[in-house]
């Protein structure tokens, strides 16, 4: 099985990206923003044309808003950024032409940027009027020292690290990467080795098992006539073959990071990936810090495949956009109870990823495999020894991986009728199991205990569907 053109050509750029990162080491902050500038602008103008202008109009709509009203930049920022991905994705509406694949995918990341970047602004100007009033400077971690200026905005949104893959990172991340005092002495070739070795694995196992189980073949009416069993087993393959593939396309961009040393922060920093430090921190004189790259680290194989939980197996998956809507979306809901904040969230990111109506069907499925695993574990879970919860563990993890095939079927078949006709194929088997869960568990009076208790947690952060870290760290590959 052939991989597609359009792959070939992200394969290629995530390729480029890594030993180009090396030689960006070598170059001085102001030839490094300059660079990177005019790179990623080159691969943007190559592959995406005439549609560079949509993201162009993106920035400048962005700072406009910044220079004109700070103080509401961050609602009007996701305003207008989300706005424009509604023009976008309707452009023929209008008689324009249809965006390119990589413009959409430039588009996704750089509307992220924009609302990440009006809020630190919006951060900068309060601390800064908290400061001339308290007659002292507060603590903020990961603050900016001043406002970035049209040249800085453009800079930021078309670098050329992650231009089209991710990860996501902050404004303040990408001045810090600008400003490292020794760039050369970063780490380098290890971790990036480390993200690198098992790509290979990845690739093979893609190209392998979408040969034998293409996606095409599940809209065939030769696909129904099969047993439930297999129809039941091709979710499994079809959600194997898209793990893979992301699996492969973030550690390689995490690889193009880690050359150019993006991200690299001391441990002692305590970095969350997509934000960054969580804590002030101060260098080692002696030189001899520890450092990481959670900052991009977007993707954890081994706990997306093997942690028990929906809401814990959303941690692990795209770590840096996760950040972002636990940050921007999550905390603005225009609801208090956890169930219908949650579902807001998983409804905006649907949103973002696009229009099609599969998308909404699996995001809008998270909220109920979730209430039904936490009404689970309070009516079943907490009432057994240590063997028994060794062995609900592994029904649940079953269970989760079960739903997470189920739902992925929405996501790449994307239209409501193909995602409905495989469901109703295997007889919508996930959501009668949820639904089956959830009544079992209220029956059993561990719903309401649980969902109070839930709540809590999500006040907490400890709990949030979009939390991508542990409360003592995360848990790396």
């Amino acid at each position: 099985m052939k991989m597609s053109p359009d792959e070939l050509v992200y394969l290629g750029v995530l390729a480029a990206s890594v030993p180009a990162g090396f030689l960006f080491r070598y170059l001085s902050s102001s030839a490094k923003q300059t660079a990177a500038l005019f790179l990623g602008l080159f691969i943007t103008v190559a592959l995406c044309h005439i549609h560079t202008l949509h993201s162009l109009v993106t920035v400048i709509g962005t700072w406009i808003i910044i220079k004109s009203s700070w103080r509401h930049a961050p609602a009007l920022s996701l305003s207008w950024t989300f706005l424009y991905l509604l023009f976008f994705r309707l452009v023929t509406w209008f008689g324009l032409p249809q965006p390119t694949p990589f413009a959409n995918a430039v588009q996704l990341l750089l509307t992220l940027k924009m609302v990440s970047l009006a809020n630190e602004v919006h951060s900068f100007h309060v601390e800064k009027k908290r400061d001339v009033s308290a007659f002292a400077k507060s603590p903020v971690i990961g603050g900016l020292s001043q406002e970035p200026s049209l040249f800085d905005i453009l800079s930021y949104s078309y670098c050329y690290v992650g231009i089209m893959t991710g990860p996501f990172f902050r404004f303040q991340t990408y001045v810090d990467w600008l400003e490292q005092p020794r760039p050369l002495a970063l780490p380098s070739w290890e971790p990036c080795l480390q993200r690198l070795k098992m790509i290979p694995v990845f690739g093979a196992f893609f190209l392998a098992v979408n040969h034998y189980f293409p996606l095409s073949y599940v809209r065939t009416d030769e696909f129904l006539d099969q047993n439930f069993l297999f129809r039941l087993f091709y979710m499994v393959a079809v959600f194997f073959v898209f793990r893979m593939r992301f699996y492969a396309a973030w550690c390689g961009a995490e690889a193009g990071c880690i050359s150019a040393g993006l991200g690299c922060y001391p441990e002692k920093a305590l970095s969350k990936p997509g934000g960054g430090p969580t804590v002030n921190y101060n260098p080692d004189p002696t030189g001899e810090e520890k450092y990481d790259f959670k900052t991009i680290q977007n993707i954890d194989c081994y706990n997306t495949d093997f942690c028990v939980k929906v809401r814990h197996g959303m941690r692990y998956w795209n770590m840096t956009v996760q950040w972002w809507l636990h940050h921007y979306i999550y905390p603005n809901a225009p609801f208090k109870s956890y169930a219908l904040r949650a579902g807001w969230t998983m409804l905006i990111s649907a949103y973002w990823h696009g229009l099609h109506a599969g998308y909404y069907l699996s995001f809008l499925t998270i909220p109920l495999c979730i209430a039904a695993e936490s009404a689970m574990e309070s009516a079943v879970r907490a009432k057994l020894g240590p063997g028994g919860q060794n062995v609900f563990d592994w029904i649940h993890w079953f269970l989760k991986m079960r739903a997470y095939d189920y739902m992925c079927m929405g996501f790449v078949l994307l239209k409501a009728s193909d995602t409905i006709d495989y469901w109703s194929s295997i007889y919508f088997t996930m959501h009668v199991v949820a639904v089956g869960c959830l009544l079992v568990g209220r029956v059993l009076k561990g719903g309401r205990r649980e969902g109070r208790k839930g709540e809590k947690e999500q006040a907490s952060g400890e709990e949030n569907t979009g939390n991508v870290t542990e409360k003592s760290g995360q848990k790396t590959e």
